[in-house]
C-alpha cells in the first residue's frame, strides 16, 4: 500500500456517530467501517441504528448500536463514555444528527425554537464536550460536526435552521483552537442539497410516500443551481467525512468543508 493510501486505512480506530440510522449518518458509518473503523451507531430510532450496525457486521465490519436522544446530555455522555469503556479509545466523533426546519421568523413558536436549538446546536456541543474528555488525555482524535450550506446563503424560512448550523461552524473553529495543542482536530462539513430523507418533505405526498415525479423535479430544480448540475447523495458527504478523519487531513483543523456541487464558494 502506498503511503497516500495508508492514510485512509483506519484499522483499529473507534468512531461514535450520532444520526447513524439513516442518510448521511448511515453512509458515514458504513464508509468508516469499510476502512477498518469500529463504529458505535447512535440514533433516537433504535431499530434504524441496529439495522446500520447489522449491515456493517454482516459485511465484515465491526459495529454496535445505542439508542441515543441527542438532546439529552446524559444520553450523549453515556454513549461516548460507554464506547470508550468498551474499546479503550475514541478516535472519531461524528456529530451528525440533525433535523430540518422551515418557517418564517414571525411564525416560529417557542416550542419549535427550543426544539431546533436542542437537536441541531446543543447536541453538537454536548458531543464535543463528551469527546474531548477522552481525546485530550489520549492526545489524539478527530471531531467532525455537521453544519450546512445554509450558513452561506440566507433564504426565507431557514432562519432557525441556519442559525443553529452557523453556531456549529463557530463552535468547530473555536474548539479547534482550544484542543489543537492536545493533538485533537475539529472540523465541520457544510453540505449543499443532499438527496436523503432529510429533504423528503419536498417530494412526499400527504401520506408520506415518496413521489418519483416530485423527486425528479426536486433534483432538477436544485441540481441546476449547482455548477456540477446535480444534487448530492449521502455518500458524497460520507466521503468528505472520511477524508477529514484520515491521515490525508492531518494538517487540517478548524475548517468548514463544503461538499455542495459548487453552489457556494466562500473564501
Amino acid at each position: 500500500m502506498s503511503d497516500v493510501l495508508a492514510g485512509y486505512d483506519l484499522s483499529g480506530q473507534v468512531a461514535v456517530l450520532t444520526g447513524a440510522g439513516s442518510g448521511i449518518g448511515r453512509a458515514t458509518a458504513t464508509t468508516l467501517a469499510s476502512v477498518g473503523v469500529t463504529v458505535v451507531c447512535a440514533d433516537i430510532d433504535e431499530n434504524a441504528a441496529h439495522l446500520t450496525a447489522q449491515w456493517i457486521n454482516e459485511h465484515g465490519g465491526a459495529a454496535s448500536a445505542v439508542r441515543t436522544d441527542v438532546t439529552s446530555r446524559a444520553d450523549i455522555d453515556t454513549l461516548v463514555d460507554g464506547a470508550f469503556a468498551a474499546h479503550g479509545r475514541l478516535d472519531i466523533m461524528g456529530n451528525i444528527a440533525g433535523v430540518p426546519h422551515n418557517r418564517l421568523v414571525a411564525e416560529v413558536t417557542d416550542e419549535e425554537f427550543e426544539r431546533i436549538l436542542a437537536i441541531n446546536m446543543k447536541s453538537v456541543f454536548y458531543g464535543c464536550q463528551a469527546a474531548i474528555r477522552h481525546m485530550v488525555p489520549q492526545g489524539s482524535g478527530s471531531i467532525i460536526n455537521v453544519s450546512s450550506g445554509a450558513i452561506d446563503t440566507p433564504a426565507p424560512t431557514l432562519a432557525c435552521y441556519a442559525m443553529t448550523k452557523a453556531a456549529v461552524a463557530m463552535l468547530t473553529k473555536t474548539l479547534a483552537t482550544e484542543v489543537g495543542p492536545n493533538g485533537v482536530r475539529v472540523n465541520a462539513i457544510a453540505p449543499g442539497v443532499i438527496h436523503t430523507n432529510f429533504s423528503k418533505h419536498n417530494y412526499t405526498d400527504a401520506e408520506g410516500n415518496e413521489d418519483p415525479e416530485r423527486v425528479e423535479k426536486y433534483k432538477s430544480r436544485f441540481g441546476n443551481m449547482a455548477p456540477l448540475r446535480r444534487v448530492g447523495e449521502a455518500q458524497d458527504v460520507a466521503d468528505s467525512i472520511l477524508f477529514l478523519c484520515s491521515g490525508g487531513a492531518s494538517f487540517m483543523t478548524g475548517q468548514i468543508l463544503r461538499p455542495n456541487g459548487g453552489t457556494a464558494m466562500p473564501w
